[in-house]
């Protein structure tokens, strides 16, 4: 069942960070309009749960972002926390692990 999600969470501190690897928020935003994969982030799960979501943007540029999920009332929003552009061995890795799950 999909997670109804209502929004983003921005401030300037994990905006700033964003952008200063060169991801702008609405590429962000945009990135989960689309098919995300989404994995649990447990090693930097300690103060909140948090997550590691790879895409595209519109454009085709592969982008990890990590992010939480924030309660807001009774509304969920996403935090993003950092978010890159995917280095080419990256995407190759990704690529081929995700056509091996496919076949499976």
């Amino acid at each position: 069942m999909p997670l109804a999600i209502s929004g983003f969470d921005w401030d300037g501190g994990n905006r700033k960070k964003c952008e200063s690897h060169g991801v702008l928020t609405a590429d962000i935003e945009a990135l989960f309009a689309r098919p995300v994969t989404v994995f649990p982030d447990p090693a930097h799960s300690r103060i909140e749960t948090r997550f590691k979501a790879i895409g595209t943007t519109a454009r085709g540029r592969h982008v990890f972002v990590v992010f939480a999920l924030r309660q807001r009332g009774d509304v969920t929003l996403i935090r993003p926390i950092s978010a890159r552009f995917m280095h080419r061995k990256e995407i190759r890795y990704y690529e081929e692990e995700t056509a091996k799950a496919k076949k499976r």
